[in-house]
C-alpha cells in the first residue's frame, strides 16, 4: 500500500486538536445563562458583521483610510477584507506595493489597532488567488501538454518533433504587461517523449479536458459546469485494435536533445511519436490593480508559494515592523476568496509524487491525457482519477494547507472560500479553512450552493465561526440596497448555518467631500460611509450581531450525514429532495455533508449515533450513489456499522483508481459483502452488521436530474430520496426537528442545556403559525434580536417529547426561541393585539439637509411621498430628513394608561429613527415599524423627532438633469477623473449634489418612493 499522504495525517492531527479544544473551551464557550442573556442583550466585537473593504487600483487617501475605518467601528463593524482590485474605475495615483501603498498600509494596520477593528488581507492581488509580477512563468500554475508525430518504420527517424502548444489561459491572454506576457507564452520544458504503434481504430476518451485538468469551467456562472465527473464500475467495451498496447510503449526521453529533435530506428508498423512537456497555464492575477498583474503562483509547489508570500505577505511584514498580537484588532487573518483561477494538472515533482502516492508510474498512461485510449476506457478512466487525485491532494497539502501554516508562523489565521473553478474536492479544501466561507448575491448569480459546503464543512470540522461573503451583487444593484430589502435573504443564511456575514462590499472612499463617491465599477452593495442611511446602520448590525452570537453557541443539531464522493473536482448537492424553494431551504432533519479525509479521521460512534470529535452528532450516513469506493473508506464504512451505525446506501463493487490494481477491487468486493451481505436492494433491502445495519433500497436511486445549479442547468443526483431517509428517521423514533403549518424557515443550536432555534418568516405578510419543536420539559422564551428583549411564552403544549407553540410573525419577522428552564407558572398572552390608541397626524416641520440640496424647513400638512412634492429640492432629494411634530397623550379612558404604547410608523421609505421627549428610542429599518414609547410619553406636549433616510437614485436621477461635470462611457463608467477633481478645482460646477464614479440612471429614470409615508399612529398592548 502507498504510504498515506501527508493531508490524511493531518486531518487525524486536527481531528484530535477539535477535541481538545473543545475541552479547554467548555467552560467559557458554555458559561450559562448569565452569559448567554448577556451576550444576547449586548453582543460582544467578536460577533460583529465585517466587509469585504475594496480599493481601487490606487485611489486611496490616509484620511480616507481614517474616515472608512472609523466610520466602520462606530457602525457596529467587527473587520475588513482588504482587496484592491481594477474594476472600471480610472486609476488612482498610489501604485500597488509601491512604497507609498506599504506605507499606507502600515497606517490601516495602525488605525485598524487603534479601532478595535480586525483586517484580513487576500492572498494576493485582485481576488483571484496567490500571484503577482514577481511569479516566474516556471514558477507559475503548470500544465502538462502534449503533441504527436506519425512515422512509419522500418525506418531512420532523425528530425525535429513539433513542440507541444501552450493552451489559452481560460479568461485569455493578452491580460499582462508585454514583457511578462511574452516570457509567458515562451516558457516550456520537456518532460517525456515516448513511442507507441498507433492504434488501428481510432477511439478516443470523452470530456478529456476536464478529466486531465485542463480546464475547470466556473460552475456558479456557466451554464453546464458539472459538479463531478462520474467514477463508473462499467465502462464502454473494448473495441478491437483501438487502445494504446503499454507493452510496446518506448521511452525515447533520453534521446530528446535540447533543439527538440530526436534520432531513433523506427520499428516496423506505423507509430506515434508523442512529446510531452509543461507549460503556464497562463491564470493571471485578476482583476488585480495594473502594478499587481502578474502570473498565479504554482499550486502545487510550496517553493512557489514560499516565494509568493515571501514577496507579498513578507514585504508587507517588514515594513510594518514588530506588532502586537492582541486578539480581535489589527491585522488577524488571510484569505483566499473563490478560486477562478483555473485547473494545473502538472509541476516540476508532479512524477515523482504521483509514483509515491498512487504506487505505480504515471508515464506510460500520459498519452491519456491527450483523449488517447490506453490498453481501454476503464483502465484510462481509472488513471485520470488518480491523475486528479494526486493534483488535489498537492493542491490541499502544498498551497492550502501551506499557506495556512506560513500565516499561523506569522500569528494569521486563514479562511477560504473552497468553490468555482477548483480542480479539487470543495468541502476538502474548505476543510483546511480556519474559517470556513462561501457566498451568496442579492443581484446575480445564485451560489446557494456554497452556503450548504460552507456550513457542512463548519459543522463536521468543528469550526464554530462559518462565514459568508454576503449580498453580492451585480449592476443590477445600483443603490437600491438597504437592511429592509436584505433581511429575508439574510435570514435564509441564518437559517442555514452561516453566523457571520461580510458585506461585499465597502467601497474605500478617498475624500471626504464626495458621495456617494467611490464605487467598485457598479458592483456590490454599497457599505460604506457615504451611503443616505449610514448613520441608522448600527441598528441593522446590532440585529446581526444578536443573531451571530447565538447561531455560535454550542453545536448545531442535524440528523443526517451525507458522505461527499471521493474524486476530484468535486461540488457537494445534497438531493434535491433534501431542500425547497430558491435560495432552497433545509426540510425538518437537517443535514450536513461530510468530505471523505474528515469522515475518515474523525467519525466514530456512540451509543448509535455518528459521532465527530466535537460532539456533532447525526442519526444516519447516507452514502453517495456510486458503485466505486476505495477499500480505505470502505473500511472505516465498515468499522462505523460494526460499531452500530446506521448507513443507508449502495454497495460498491470496486475502486475507481488504479491504486493497488487488482487487489483494490477484490478489497472491496469483500468488504461490500461483508458490510451488504444478503441485501441487493430489491428482494433483500436491510442487513444487520455488528452492532448496526446497513439499507438498500434500489427504488430509491435512479438516476434523475433536477434542475438544482446555480445556472440553471440539468444535474444528476447524487443521493437517493430524502423522503427515504426521512421515513426511516420516523420509524427508528426520529421526528422532525422542526414543523410548522406555514412557510418558516429555522436552524436548531443546543449549547450546554439550551436548546436555541432560530426561527423566520420570509414571507411579506403576518404569518400566524402552529410550530412544533423537537424538545420537551423546558420553558419557551421568545428573544427578539430586533430588541434584544426576551420573555417567557405560556401559551405552549407539550406532548411525546415535541413542545408546539404558536408564532405570530410579522412581514419578515425573525425571533429565537430558547428552552433551557424548567416550566414555571404563570399566564398571559404571547402576542396580545395591538390596539390604535390615536394618530399622529401632524402637521409636521420637515428639515432637510442644505449641503446635500434640500430645503432648511418646510411644513408638511400631511404626509407626503417626497417624489410627488411639487419642490425639485424635495422631489430628487437623498439623504435624511428630520419631521417634528407635537401631540398630547390620549385620554386614559382610550386605554393609554395600562399596556404598553407603541408608537407605529406606518410605511417608512427606507429607514428611521425616534426620539421621544429628548429620548432616543431607536431605529426601525423592518416589520413591526415600531418603538415602545411608554417610558417616554408624557400627558401633554409630546415632541416628536422622526429622522427619515431614503436612498441615492433619486438625487443621481436629478443630477442628470443638470449640466454634466465628468464624462462616463456608454455602460456607465467613469471614463477620466474629471478636472476638477484631479486639480482641486474649487471651481467645480456647484449645482450637482452628487458624484460617483459609475453612471447607473438617465433624467428620466423613474423615481423611488421617499419619505414617511405613515399613517403614524400610537397603539397599545396588554399582556
Amino acid at each position: 500500500m502507498p504510504p498515506i499522504p501527508r493531508l490524511v495525517c493531518r486531518c487525524a492531527l486536527n481531528a484530535l486538536m477539535v477535541t481538545l479544544i473543545a475541552v479547554l473551551n467548555a467552560g467559557g464557550l458554555h458559561a450559562g445563562d448569565g452569559r448567554l442573556d448577556r451576550g444576547f442583550r449586548t453582543p460582544p466585537d467578536s460577533v460583529r458583521p465585517w466587509v469585504y473593504w475594496v480599493w481601487m487600483d490606487g485611489n486611496l487617501s490616509r484620511e480616507g483610510i481614517t474616515a472608512d475605518l472609523e466610520a466602520l467601528k462606530n457602525a457596529g463593524i467587527g473587520g475588513v477584507m482588504i482587496m484592491e482590485v481594477n474594476v472600471g474605475v480610472p486609476r488612482g495615483p498610489v501604485e500597488f506595493m509601491s512604497p507609498a501603498w506599504k506605507k499606507l498600509f502600515k497606517h490601516v494596520v495602525a488605525e485598524a489597532e487603534r479601532c478595535g477593528i480586525e483586517v484580513t488581507l487576500l492572498s494576493g492581488p485582485g481576488w483571484t488567488g496567490s500571484g503577482g509580477p514577481w511569479v516566474t512563468p516556471d514558477a507559475s500554475m503548470q500544465l502538462l501538454v502534449g503533441a504527436t508525430t506519425q512515422v512509419d518504420g522500418p525506418s531512420s527517424f532523425d528530425g525535429l518533433l513539433p513542440r507541444p502548444a501552450r493552451r489559452r489561459a481560460f479568461f485569455g491572454d493578452g491580460l499582462l504587461p508585454a514583457p511578462l506576457e511574452e516570457a509567458k507564452n515562451n516558457y516550456y520544458r520537456d518532460v517525456a517523449v515516448l513511442a507507441y504503434p498507433s492504434p488501428a481504430v481510432n477511439d478516443t476518451l470523452t470530456n478529456i479536458d476536464e478529466k486531465a485538468l485542463y480546464v475547470r469551467a466556473p460552475y456558479s456562472s456557466q451554464k453546464g459546469v458539472r459538479p463531478f465527473i462520474p467514477s463508473l464500475a462499467a465502462y464502454p467495451p473494448v473495441v478491437p485494435d483501438a487502445g494504446i498496447d503499454q507493452a510496446k510503449i518506448i521511452d525515447l526521453t533520453s534521446r530528446l536533445s535540447t533543439d527538440g529533435r530526436i534520432s531513433w530506428q523506427v520499428p516496423p508498423g506505423r507509430w506515434t511519436i508523442a512529446r510531452f512537456g509543461r507549460t503556464s497555464n497562463g491564470a493571471n492575477t485578476r482583476p488585480a490593480p495594473v502594478p499587481g498583474l502578474g502570473l498565479e503562483c504554482d499550486k502545487l509547489d510550496t517553493t512557489a508559494l514560499n516565494a509568493h508570500y515571501d514577496a507579498f505577505i513578507g514585504s508587507l511584514l517588514r515594513e510594518i515592523g514588530p506588532r502586537g498580537h492582541v486578539p480581535g484588532r489589527g491585522w488577524t487573518m488571510l484569505h483566499i476568496d473563490s478560486w477562478e483561477m483555473g485547473s494545473q494538472n502538472w509541476t516540476g515533482a508532479f512524477r515523482e509524487e504521483f509514483r509515491k502516492r498512487r504506487g505505480y508510474d504515471l508515464l506510460p498512461y500520459l498519452p491519456a491525457l491527450m483523449g488517447a485510449v490506453v490498453r481501454d476506457h476503464e483502465t484510462s478512466e481509472r488513471f485520470l482519477w488518480d491523475l486528479r487525485k494526486t493534483a488535489e491532494e498537492l493542491l490541499l497539502e502544498n498551497h492550502a494547507l501551506h499557506l495556512r501554516d506560513l500565516g499561523r508562523r506569522d500569528g494569521f489565521g486563514l479562511s477560504i472560500e473552497p468553490y468555482d473553478m477548483t480542480p479539487c474536492a470543495d468541502m476538502s479544501m474548505g476543510s483546511l479553512a480556519d474559517v470556513p466561507m462561501c457566498e451568496f448575491w442579492l443581484y446575480g448569480f445564485n451560489t446557494s450552493y456554497s452556503v450548504i459546503e460552507a456550513t457542512s464543512i463548519g459543522h463536521t470540522c468543528g469550526k464554530a465561526e462559518i462565514d459568508a461573503e454576503a449580498f453580492t451583487s451585480s449592476d443590477e444593484e445600483k443603490w437600491q440596497a438597504w437592511p429592509g430589502s436584505m433581511k429575508a435573504l439574510g435570514d435564509w443564511a441564518f437559517a442555514s448555518g452561516v453566523n457571520r456575514f461580510v458585506f461585499h462590499r465597502s467601497q474605500h472612499q478617498p475624500w471626504l467631500h464626495l458621495a456617494p463617491g467611490m464605487t467598485m465599477g457598479p458592483y456590490g452593495v454599497h457599505w460604506e460611509r457615504t451611503q443616505t442611511w449610514w448613520e441608522m446602520a448600527p441598528a441593522y448590525h446590532t440585529y446581526l450581531s444578536r443573531c451571530q452570537f447565538l447561531l455560535r453557541q454550542g453545536l448545531p443539531v442535524a440528523d443526517v450525514c451525507f458522505l461527499v464522493p471521493e474524486g476530484s473536482p468535486q461540488v457537494f448537492r445534497p438531493p434535491s429532495s433534501a431542500l425547497r424553494g430558491n435560495p432552497p431551504e433545509r426540510l425538518g432533519h437537517n443535514f450536513d455533508g461530510c468530505a471523505p479525509d474528515v469522515f475518515m479521521a474523525g467519525m466514530a460512534v456512540r451509543d448509535g449515533r455518528l459521532m465527530l470529535p466535537d460532539g456533532m452528532s447525526y442519526s444516519v450516513l447516507v452514502l453517495p450513489a456510486r458503485e466505486t469506493m476505495t477499500p480505505q473508506l470502505l473500511e472505516k464504512v465498515r468499522d462505523l456499522v460494526r460499531a452500530g451505525a446506521t448507513v443507508i446506501g449502495p454497495r460498491p463493487v470496486k475502486s475507481p483508481g488504479l491504486t493497488g490494481y487488482p487487489a483494490c477491487d477484490e478489497s472491496v468486493r469483500a468488504l461490500a459483502d461483508e458490510i451488504w451481505g444478503n441485501c441487493d436492494g430489491v428482494s433483500v433491502t436491510t442487513h444487520a452488521f455488528g452492532k448496526g445495519r446497513v439499507i438498500w433500497d434500489r427504488s430509491t436511486w435512479k438516476e434523475t436530474d433536477s434542475l438544482r445549479s446555480g445556472t440553471g442547468a440539468m444535474e444528476q443526483e447524487q443521493y437517493c430520496s430524502f423522503g427515504f431517509v426521512t421515513d426511516y428517521l420516523s420509524r427508528a423514533g426520529v421526528p422532525a426537528d422542526f414543523a410548522s403549518d406555514a412557510h418558516i424557515r429555522y436552524t436548531h443550536r443546543r449549547s450546554d442545556g439550551a436548546e436555541i432555534y432560530f426561527v423566520a418568516n420570509p414571507e411579506e405578510k403576518q404569518v400566524e403559525s402552529r410550530c412544533t419543536f423537537r424538545t420537551g420539559g423546558y420553558q419557551p422564551e421568545l428573544w427578539d434580536p430586533l430588541t434584544g428583549n426576551a420573555h417567557d411564552m405560556h401559551e405552549y403544549t407539550e406532548a411525546n417529547g415535541l413542545t408546539t407553540v404558536t408564532l405570530r410573525l410579522e412581514p419578515l419577522q425573525s425571533f429565537f426561541v430558547v428552552f433551557r428552564h424548567p416550566p414555571v407558572p404563570g399566564g398571559g398572552t404571547d402576542f396580545p393585539a395591538a390596539q390604535t390608541l390615536a394618530e399622529v397626524a401632524g402637521p409636521w416641520t420637515v428639515s432637510f439637509d442644505t449641503s446635500r440640496g434640500g430645503p432648511a424647513h418646510t411644513r408638511f400638512e400631511r404626509l407626503d411621498d417626497w417624489t410627488l412634492r411639487p419642490e425639485e429640492a424635495i422631489k430628487y432629494y437623498s439623504g435624511v430628513a428630520t419631521y417634528v411634530t407635537t401631540f398630547n397623550r390620549p385620554a386614559a379612558g382610550t386605554g393609554a394608561s395600562s399596556g404598553r404604547v407603541w408608537l407605529d410608523l406606518g410605511v417608512v421609505k427606507n429607514m428611521a429613527s425616534v426620539r421621544l421627549n429628548g429620548r432616543a428610542l431607536g431605529t426601525v429599518w423592518c416589520a413591526p415599524w415600531r418603538v415602545d414609547v411608554t417610558d417616554a410619553l408624557r400627558a401633554s406636549g409630546n415632541r416628536l423627532e422622526i429622522r427619515v433616510a431614503n436612498l441615492w437614485p433619486n438625487r443621481l436621477i436629478g443630477d442628470e438633469k443638470l449640466p454634466p461635470d465628468a464624462e462616463y462611457g456608454r455602460g456607465g463608467n467613469l471614463v477620466r477623473w474629471p478636472d476638477w477633481l484631479q486639480n482641486a478645482d474649487p471651481l467645480r460646477p456647484p449645482v450637482r449634489r452628487s458624484f460617483a464614479t459609475w453612471k447607473h440612471y438617465t433624467a428620466e429614470s423613474p423615481l423611488l418612493s421617499s419619505g414617511l409615508l405613515g399613517p403614524v399612529r400610537l397603539l397599545v398592548t396588554r399582556p
